[in-house]
């Protein structure tokens, strides 16, 4: 299948890629832990009906080292605000994962004029002591494939190294967005979103994989009933905290079809 259209925008200083595909209305895609290393088959589903927009978060595969100057939640969330704008996604369908999904969350939540409607994979940002997340930055390396999918050979073959990459340099891409994922979110990915989901008001789907070894399943309903907005909750079966890599075409379907 054709490769994406690949551009570049400027974020504090620092390059950020951006992928483009399809054909359609826009519908922007914030990437969950590990980022985007290579196109997936999930999006190709997307862009099949839509313009896929992808663009790199900072210190991401892609994103650079633009990590480095984001400080504080706040720098992030304006360091996202600004690739919505600088790719043309303000107003548009926004969906997001993992962490990529917390900020998609911020961005309906803080700019309400930017998201039309509102899809989220498993995001981060809330806590419960009851139900704790698991550290995905406290694990031995041979336990993350395990906790990212169900599949975890589908984790494996999301970061290993994409056609091109320089074999040496790689491993420090990879250890730079889990740096970047720690730098947002550290710790637990507890970023007190709670205290804004009430200003969401774009109808919103949550999907979370059934064996979501990350954040447990049952906190699907926890971001649900603090969302303003018209919102439903679907589980996807057999699919762990990225479930767009363990179920690519389930996933697909039901965010086109919430977008529809």
């Amino acid at each position: 299948m054709p490769a994406p259209t690949t551009t570049t925008v400027e974020i504090n200083g620092f390059p950020c890629r951006v992928w483009s595909k399809g054909s359609g209305p826009k519908l922007g895609f914030l990437a969950g832990l590990g980022g985007l290393p290579r196109w997936l088959p999930f999006l190709d589903r997307l862009a099949e009906t839509r313009t896929v927009i992808a663009p790199s978060l900072p210190g991401y595969p892609g994103g650079s080292t633009g990590h480095t100057v984001l400080d504080t939640h706040l720098d992030w969330v304006l360091a996202v605000r600004q690739l919505i704008d600088k790719t043309g996604l303000a107003g548009a369908d926004l969906l997001g994962a993992s962490v990529g999904g917390a900020f998609a969350a911020e961005m309906a939540a803080i700019f309400p004029g930017h998201v039309r409607k509102l899809a989220l994979i498993a995001p981060f940002g809330l806590f419960d002591e009851a139900e704790p997340a698991a550290d995905p930055w406290a694990q031995r390396r041979d336990n993350v494939a395990a906790l990212m999918c169900a599949d975890g050979a589908k984790w494996q073959a999301l970061v290993s190294p994409p056609e091109g990459a320089n074999s040496i340099e790689w491993p420090i891409e990879m250890v730079r967005a889990s740096e970047a994922a720690a730098r947002a979110f550290w710790p637990l990915g507890n970023t007190h979103l709670e205290k804004r989901l009430g200003l969401i008001k774009a109808p919103t789907l949550v999907l979370w994989g059934d064996k979501d070894a990350i954040l447990p399943p049952s906190y699907a309903k926890k971001f649900a009933s603090r969302i303003n907005g018209n919102t439903r909750v679907e589980g996807v079966a057999d699919a762990g905290h990225l479930a767009y890599l363990d179920q690519p075409d389930s996933v697909a379907r039901a965010v086109l079809a919430h977008f529809a």
